[in-house]
């Protein structure tokens, strides 16, 4: 018998707020130089949809924060797992930008948006050690990777990963990129499972290209030059990131598989970071190109970008949520199926999990 970590539980939250394309029409859009983009509006958006097939998005409640999302959505995972909560060993909370509140830019991140969570659980143990992990978008992954590392350890036996944003309060409502953004949270209880044949997480890869692309993603003044400056807002290269990602997260993936000693035939569902439609559409066929695949089903790769937004930590905790429970159309998940978990940003970094789901 060999000792594995299962994912017991999953959960999401989806702020009420509903914000389409259209909610932009009357944007005055500035390029980095801080000069007016001189195209209409309109055709803007409409470019925009062509590109990253968002059609609308979730912005955060006013009278919520990061750590409220996070808080709701873990509630979801722990009532679907059936975990007593006061029994985990860690809370472990990825997000980017802390308890960023409305109309305010700053980052607040004393204390950690994990031990308000678990003030906010009610969960008095001493032993349930919370904290923070910034890692950019990928780190909801990272945080199952460590919490792999715990479990199979003999550490520990339960833990929480949260991953949190409310990511439309720190973008800049004078930049495109702005339109990408969303807020949410998503979650997941994994716990230790003896077993005397391979179950839950196979295999797992990350790396991070910080000597070339480590300002890919950055902080920095509004591009609109009246703005008040001093005002940090998420910039991004937008062209870079996309050839970042479609040129390393296929191979990363393929090392994953390889090192899971499985076939990417048995792969069911591919969930991957949700940032951009059309970009991960080409990291499904630069994938399967590697393994000499010329045809499979899109159906593969379940994408919520177009509904939900890009809402960086959440995107991959929250698909997950979502095809477990058969909130997405044509979309399940089965005992003894494979899926891959993936996820590219910030840093620059890249990871990916082979699990597969108990029988």
């Amino acid at each position: 018998m060999a000792r594995y970590t299962i994912v017991t539980g999953t959960g999401s939250f989806l702020p009420e707020k509903i914000v389409d394309n259209k909610s932009f029409s009357k944007a005055q859009f500035y390029n980095k130089d801080g000069k007016p983009i001189e195209k209409a509006t309109e055709e803007i958006i409409e470019k925009f949809f062509e590109i990253t097939e968002i059609e609308e998005r979730r912005y955060v409640d006013d009278h919520h924060t990061t750590s409220d999302l996070g808080y709701f959505a873990a509630l979801d995972a722990i009532k679907d797992s059936g975990i007593d909560p006061e029994t985990l060993d860690y809370i472990i909370v990825a997000h980017n930008f802390g308890e960023v509140y409305c109309g305010d830019h700053k980052v607040d991140i004393v204390p950690t948006l994990a031990a308000r969570i678990k003030h906010k659980l009610g969960i008095k143990n001493p032993d349930t050690v919370a904290y923070d992990l910034p890692f950019g978008c990928p780190g909801w992954v990272q945080g199952l990777i460590q919490a792999d590392y715990f479990l199979k350890s003999g550490d520990a036996n339960s833990a929480l990963v949260i991953g949190a944003e409310s990511i439309s309060r720190v973008a800049d409502p004078y930049d495109i990129d702005s339109m990408i953004y969303a807020d949410g949270a998503g979650a997941a209880v994994v716990q230790a499972f003896e077993s005397s044949q391979p179950v839950g997480i196979l295999a797992h890869k990350t790396r991070s290209d910080t000597f070339q692309h480590h300002r890919l993603l950055w902080m920095d003044n509004s591009y609109n030059p009246q703005f008040k400056p001093g005002e940090l807002f998420l910039k991004m290269n937008g062209r870079k990131v996309y050839e970042y990602a479609i040129s390393y997260v296929p191979a990363l993936v393929k090392d994953c598989i390889e090192k899971a000693k499985i076939d990417i035939t048995q792969i069911k569902k591919i969930l991957v970071h949700q940032a951009n439609g059309k970009m991960n559409e080409i990291i499904l066929q630069k994938t399967m190109k590697l393994f000499k695949i010329n045809q499979y089903s899109p159906e593969i790769m379940p994408m919520t970008i177009s509904k939900h937004g890009n809402n960086s930590v959440a995107t991959v905790a929250v698909l997950l949520d979502w095809v477990r429970k058969q909130k997405l159309e044509n979309h399940a998940i089965n005992p003894g199926d494979y899926i891959i978990l993936a996820s590219v940003g910030a840093g620059m970094n890249i990871n990916a999990i082979i699990y597969k789901f108990p029988e």
